[in-house]
């Protein structure tokens, strides 16, 4: 009798044992669950996103410095390209004209001249806008070369500019004689409403 109950005793603790294990073994199961929630613990990403937006904003700065100084620097170069563009541009107009006497194209002459004109021709004579064209219309002269010589162009404010220069023209003339010639000039141009025109001329003939 003693004896059974000595198994009995001995089968009911291997029970409870087993009960005791089984019961540990899920407690051991919180470890897989502690490296599922591990890999949340790099929650400091945030902290290095203000680092991204702190290290973008000093790259930002020197482009935006860059975008700056082009900006300056057109604006100092303005006034003289402005210049450059009107000195062309009036050299250009004086070379058309000079070439508009050889081919005794009245429309050119016509539309370069202001119609509140006044010239001075070579022989002391005053002209107006219609003079002018009335000369043009007279001459007779056959041009083998008519070209304009050391152009200066002086500027009085935005609008208003003087060319001095030299006409040097080259030919045959209506009683069949050659010709060749200078007129030392002095052109005063006016920008209107977009446009140059010379609006006083004064011409002499070089000796």
């Amino acid at each position: 009798m003693k004896l059974i109950t000595s198994l009995l005793g001995i089968v009911a603790l291997s029970f409870v044992t087993s009960a005791l294990a089984q019961e540990e073994s899920p407690s051991a199961s919180p470890e897989p669950n502690a490296s599922t929630t591990a890999p949340e613990a790099p929650v400091p990403a945030p902290s290095a996103a203000p680092e991204t937006r702190a290290t973008a904003t000093p790259t930002e700065q020197p482009s935006a410095q860059k975008k700056e100084k082009p900006a300056a620097a057109k604006t100092a170069a303005a006034p003289s390209g402005k210049r450059m563009s009107v000195e062309a541009a009036l050299k250009d107009d004086e070379n058309r004209w000079e070439a508009a006497i050889a081919k005794h194209d009245i429309a050119i002459i016509g539309s370069m001249t202001a119609d509140d004109f006044a010239g001075v021709n070579f022989d002391g004579k005053v002209m107006s806008k219609s003079g002018l064209i009335a000369e043009s219309k007279k001459d007779r002269d056959t041009y083998k070369s008519a070209v304009n010589e050391k152009l200066a162009v002086h500027t009085y404010g935005p609008n208003v500019a003087v060319v001095v220069g030299t006409a040097h023209e080259k030919g045959t003339g209506k009683d069949g004689q050659p010709f060749d010639r200078k007129f030392r000039f002095t052109d005063t141009w006016v920008e209107r409403n977009g446009q140059w025109q010379c609006v006083a001329s004064e011409i002499m003939k070089v000796p």
